[in-house]
């Protein structure tokens, strides 16, 4: 059976979008087929991250109506083998999916994938928590400011709440020198957000860069942050990879 990740961040701005397409290349890269959501109904972004622009005609919810397919909804990503994708509806309503039709879709996405990786809408409100609904790990994403520390922090005790969940966290755009000035540490985030950390990824202008030249980070550039992601999606696998020093 596979194994359903859901990627959320407290706020906006953290990477958490990236992240997610990050994630899953590396995952597919990896020789897992792997299945990649965009869950922000209204807002979708996921597609450019990935390079799909042109494969966002149908959504999960043409799905859950029963109009097609799980296989006839999801896109092949054409740079990348074994590398899924669904995305998110135009409008969003947030009465719909209900729970148990999110419940069936990820029964049968569990049957024909090795891992669905989510992006959860920014904040914690109804997409979040349909997000994480069937979610067997969260990653919360969170960045070094104070806001996204408080938001990661109070996003973590929300997940907690919603069951038997294992929860990660990425500190991501982490600029080294920031952390000198205010004599902090890593270490000083993750004890105040009290959530096992998965990965550190730095500051990086490739992510900008491939963005708008319509490449996936992981093909852009070999020394870039798509090697952290690649380590993120190893200890994912279970294997355990020591943090780089960066």
């Amino acid at each position: 059976m596979g194994k359903i990740i859901a990627v959320v961040s407290g706020k906006g701005g953290t990477g958490k979008t990236t992240s997610t397409a990050a994630i899953s290349s590396c995952l597919a890269a990896l020789g897992k087929k792997t299945l990649c959501i965009d869950f922000d109904a209204g807002l979708r972004n996921l597609d450019l991250s990935l390079c799909m622009t042109d494969f966002t005609v149908m959504d999960y919810m043409d799905m859950i109506d029963g109009k097609l397919e799980l296989m006839e909804v999801c896109s092949e990503n054409p740079h990348i083998p074994n590398l899924y994708f669904i995305a998110a509806p135009i409008n969003n309503d947030p009465y719909r999916p209900d729970e148990d039709s999110l419940r069936a879709m990820f029964d049968e996405i569990r049957e024909k994938f090795d891992y669905c990786v989510i992006d959860a809408p920014s904040g914690v409100g109804i997409g979040f928590k349909q997000a994480c609904l069937c979610a067997d790990m969260v990653i919360i994403v969170t960045a070094g400011e104070l806001s996204a520390i408080r938001d990661a922090q109070h996003t973590a005790h929300i997940i907690r709440s919603m069951g038997d969940k294992e929860i990660r966290m990425i500190v991501n755009r982490v600029i080294k020198k920031n952390f000198k000035r205010i004599k902090a540490t890593v270490d000083d985030l993750i004890d105040t957000i009290g959530v096992q950390l998965i990965g550190i990824v730095p500051e990086d202008k490739a992510v900008f860069q491939s963005l708008h030249l319509n490449i996936p980070l992981t093909l852009y550039k070999r020394k870039s942050a798509a090697y952290d992601y690649l380590d993120i999606a190893r200890r994912i696998l279970g294997e355990d990879i020591p943090l780089r020093k960066w």
